[in-house]
């Protein structure tokens, strides 16, 4: 938080306090805002968590919109390489405080420079996310960053070391752990009521291969777009102004995690490992057939990623097609549950009468999980997806990617993440970063 510290450390309450008991004067203005008292229900200046955006697209605008409300939270800036985005952060931003401080910034280290900065807000292209999230911890903020947390395996994993070794809060945007339909359904699974788990399926949006590049076309004024900068640790290429419309880097591989495998792959797949009580292992064999990858764990049991040929229109032929996106199915020997986005639980016929008034529905919302990461930014426990959690999820949809990139079956060591007797396969764990970025910070 920021506290306004003196360099020996006191902080300015308490410099304050001493100040008075000892008898000395100290001189206050004479009129304080009540907002930097702490009053109206907001916390007083130097208890809130200063924050830093960086990264301002439909994403960063939709987290934002979550924990400005927060009273114990101060934006202090937005970092973007575009100057239309980083504008329309800080119009956001001051609209909310009702004033014109919000800094903008093009290079997201003059941002993570900041003292007053204590925590950060990341929602770059999938390209920047690593890369950006070891940088802050460096600089010593905490770390809500969006999902895909990175492009490899090698990517999350050194991440996850980053967090581990700066000793940082880390909370991954795969905010439906904290979303009451997708807790209902975990704990169906886990208090036995399903029975014996034996399957459990995640949806995934259609991966692709796509490595072409858009035709070359002049470069914008760097204060309009660095494009340099945009591209940042992925492989150089023209800039073409495509890739910056919407999520137009998408479809491309140098930019998107494992050919967008992970879009949908990091918040279903996450899901089941959750329910499998998985989220310290991952399952050993991925064999793809042509509509899902097919995996399985130590236990017996086995994880259905289902890749969906239009996930808008018709999301899996034996869903009951009404729970919305990003759907997951909990299957045991005594019933199953099924939900997605719209808040509603599906049950089997034999568990519907008995648990459907339990059952109500809850939408999606990012705001839980970003008082989650807000609160562990206060107590420094860790948040309900910190960064081993992330580690594993993100493991299983890469060597799920894997098994359908190459096309054959893979078996992993959980303790090692090496794929068993495939050099190919270890060979596609990492991929180098363009200069001058590095893993090694």
């Amino acid at each position: 938080m920021n506290t306004d510290q003196t360099p020996s450390g006191i902080t300015r309450r308490g410099f304050i306090r001493r100040a008075s008991a000892a008898g000395g004067a100290v001189v206050l203005p004479w009129l304080v805002p009540a907002r930097a008292l702490g009053r109206d229900g907001v916390a007083a200046a130097s208890e809130r968590i200063g924050l830093g955006v960086i990264g301002f697209g439909a994403r960063g605008q939709y987290d934002l919109g979550a924990l400005l409300p927060e009273t114990d939270v101060h934006c202090l800036a937005v970092c973007d390489v575009v100057r239309e985005r980083r504008d329309q952060g800080k119009q956001m931003v001051d609209a909310h405080y009702g004033n014109q401080d919000c800094a903008t910034y093009t290079d997201l280290r003059e941002l993570l420079a900041r003292p007053d900065i204590d925590a950060v807000l990341i929602a770059t292209g999938d390209r920047w996310h690593t890369q950006a999230a070891l940088l802050a911890a460096k600089a010593g903020k905490d770390v809500y960053c969006e999902k895909p947390c990175g492009l490899t395996m090698g990517e999350v994993q050194a991440l996850a070391q980053g967090i581990q070794r700066y000793a940082r809060i880390f909370q991954c945007g795969t905010q439906r752990r904290s979303v009451a339909n997708f807790q209902r359904a975990i704990r169906l699974a886990q208090n036995g009521t399903l029975g014996r788990l034996h399957t459990l399926h995640a949806s995934i949006t259609p991966p692709h291969r796509n490595n072409d590049w858009l035709p070359a076309e002049p470069e914008p004024a760097r204060d309009q777009c660095d494009w340099d900068l945009w591209l940042g640790p992925a492989t150089w290429r023209p800039y073409n102004p495509r890739y910056l419309v919407g999520r137009g880097w998408q479809g491309y591989c140098d930019f998107a995690a494992a050919g967008a495998f992970l879009d949908w792959g990091v918040h279903t797949v996450d899901l089941c490992q959750w329910a499998n009580q998985s989220d310290h292992t991952l399952p050993t064999e991925y064999e793809a057939t042509p509509t899902a990858v097919v995996a399985r764990y130590a236990n017996g049991v086995k994880l259905v990623c289902d890749i969906l040929a239009d996930p808008w229109v018709n999301r899996l032929p034996y869903y009951l097609n009404t729970t919305g996106s990003c759907p997951v199915r909990f299957e045991g020997d005594e019933g199953s549950v099924e939900t997605g986005d719209n808040g509603d639980l599906a049950l089997s016929a034999n568990l519907e009468k008995a648990h459907r008034g339990q059952l109500a529905g809850s939408g999606l919302s990012p705001a839980g999980h970003g008082r989650n990461f807000l609160d562990c930014v206060r107590s420094r426990a860790l948040p309900i997806c910190n960064q081993n959690i992330m580690l594993r999820s993100h493991q299983v949809c890469f060597a799920a990617h894997l098994a359908w990139y190459l096309g054959r079956k893979l078996t992993i060591d959980p303790a090692t993440t090496e794929f068993v007797d495939d050099a190919e396969a270890n060979r596609m764990r990492r991929r180098a970063l363009r200069e001058p970025w590095s893993l090694h910070l």
